[in-house]
């Protein structure tokens, strides 16, 4: 029997590129008037001011010059992704580093002896801290780093690369789906619809708690059953190879205890993480300071493993190549956005969206804000960007249909995070799942059980809300 063939994750992007292209061809172009919220300090729509511009149907160049433009704007010169690009190459150039000293592949046979009958609680251990950054600080590109450590710890406690993949995209991700304080989501959204951020933060802290548990849950029973019977992973026909490419020499062959060297290098990788997790949390870091420190990290790891400075130089760009795919997938995933954008079809959705919805019963209205906003995430990933989007025009709704408007944030946040775990226009899924070497074909059959639950959670969270408002 002939073994199928799934299209690769760059086929399913430039298809939806095209596809996106070719609505712009029948969605009608039109634009909200915008005015500048001084709050956010950045351009809204005013709700009741929509109209029909111009259309702009993109065509083949533009189909062809999108995955160019998803790195960076041409008439301005302003980065659209390449920061997080050439951040992901710089990460994959200081793994290349730690990994020719072995500390990493010795570090992890030592986890795993430590952890040996206790390995399955790694997982909810790991998915509460994503999960804290998540509802802090709207955890999401940053977590590209951890990714190559969590895999290998994974598939070294027999699990498989989907459970890491899971543990650090579901763990964050279920963070900023139930987030509290998070400046990029809950606070932006707030300020948008005028009201206070703490407003509406006790069903928040249900949600997370609760979408917390089920998520971690879901992926302590996959990872049992994989242990159990390797037959059971959705990548199991990729277990040899993903070991070989994971784990290098981390079974425990030929292993000696951490040389001074190698404690160096870890202790090196643990004070690079900690300082990135201090500057995106309190110092306003971004990309261009995170690519920064890693680079600077890399340097520093070289002389501390006393590679020279040849091998440092080869060892960074023989990581930066591993990851060189990911870096393409995240312009290719930013393309689709631009198309959307370019095609003036972003503000005629969201007008769709505000018309489905007006002059519906309460718990239905809710409820409906949650998936329109689904909806628009699906195109739009960014959730600062959606929420200064929808906001405007969908808070106000809230008062004709008798729902207050700290729901219509919840519903929002709730939309914009569970998209995010699966939309093929995120940077974040189409990188992490290219950094597990899973296909994005696999990764909906493991977490589309999962988003059905989390999607009845949210509904029904949303609508007690309603009901003892």
């Amino acid at each position: 029997m002939k073994k199928l063939h799934f299209p690769s994750v760059y086929t399913i992007l430039y298809c939806l590129i095209a596809i996106i292209a070719g609505l712009t061809w029948i969605v009608p172009a039109g634009q909200y008037q915008m005015v500048e919220n001084e709050l956010l300090g950045k351009l809204t729509p005013v709700a009741g001011t929509y109209l029909q511009v111009a259309a702009t149907p993109q065509g083949l160049i533009d189909i062809i010059l999108a995955p160019i433009q998803g790195f960076y704007d041409p008439a301005t010169n302003q980065a659209r992704s390449i920061d997080v690009a050439l951040f992901v190459l710089i990460i994959g150039g200081f793994f290349g580093v730690v990994n020719k000293t072995g500390a990493i592949e010795s570090g992890i046979y030592q986890i795993t002896q430590r952890m040996r009958g206790k390995e399955l609680w790694m997982i909810p251990t790991l998915m509460a801290i994503f999960a804290l950054g998540g509802t802090i600080f709207g955890m999401s590109e940053e977590t590209i780093p951890f990714y190559t450590l969590v895999i290998p710890i994974m598939i070294a406690a027999r699990f498989d690369s989907i459970t890491g993949v899971a543990v650090v995209m579901i763990g964050a991700g279920i963070g900023v789906l139930g987030s509290t304080i998070n400046p990029f989501a809950t606070i932006i959204a707030s300020n948008a619809a005028q009201i206070s951020f703490t407003d509406g933060i006790g069903l928040r802290v249900v949600m997370l708690v609760l979408g917390y548990l089920l998520c971690s849950g879901y992926v302590m029973r996959y990872a049992k059953r994989v242990r159990l019977d390797p037959r059971n992973s959705y990548v199991y026909q990729d277990k040899e190879a993903n070991e070989a490419h994971f784990l290098h020499n981390a079974s425990g062959e030929n292993h000696s205890a951490l040389n001074l060297q190698q404690k160096l290098v870890l202790m090196v990788l643990v004070i690079t993480f900690a300082i990135m997790i201090w500057g995106v949390s309190f110092a306003n870091w971004w990309m261009g300071e995170i690519s920064g420190l890693f680079l600077v990290a890399a340097i520093i790891a070289g002389i501390v493993a006393r590679l020279g400075e040849e091998q440092t130089g080869i060892s960074f760009v023989e990581g930066a190549k591993e990851l060189l795919g990911v870096a393409i997938i995240i312009a290719l995933a930013r393309g689709i956005v631009v198309i959307m954008d370019d095609g003036n079809i972003s503000h005629t959705l969201l007008h769709y969206a505000q018309g489905l919805i007006s002059d519906l019963p309460p718990v239905i209205f809710v409820n409906a804000i949650y998936w329109a906003e689904a909806a628009l995430a699906f195109l739009i990933p960014s959730s600062s960007g959606l929420a200064v989007l929808s906001m405007p025009v969908m808070a106000p709704l809230a008062d004709f249909n008798q729902v207050p408007r700290e729901l219509v944030v919840t519903a929002f946040q709730a939309a914009s995070g569970l998209p995010n775990l699966v939309t093929p226009t995120s940077a974040v899924v189409m990188g992490g799942i290219a950094l597990g070497r899973v296909s994005y074909i696999n990764w909906l059959r493991f977490i589309g059980p999962l988003i059905g639950m989390l999607m009845l959670l949210v509904m029904g969270l949303l609508s007690i809300g309603v009901l003892i408002s």
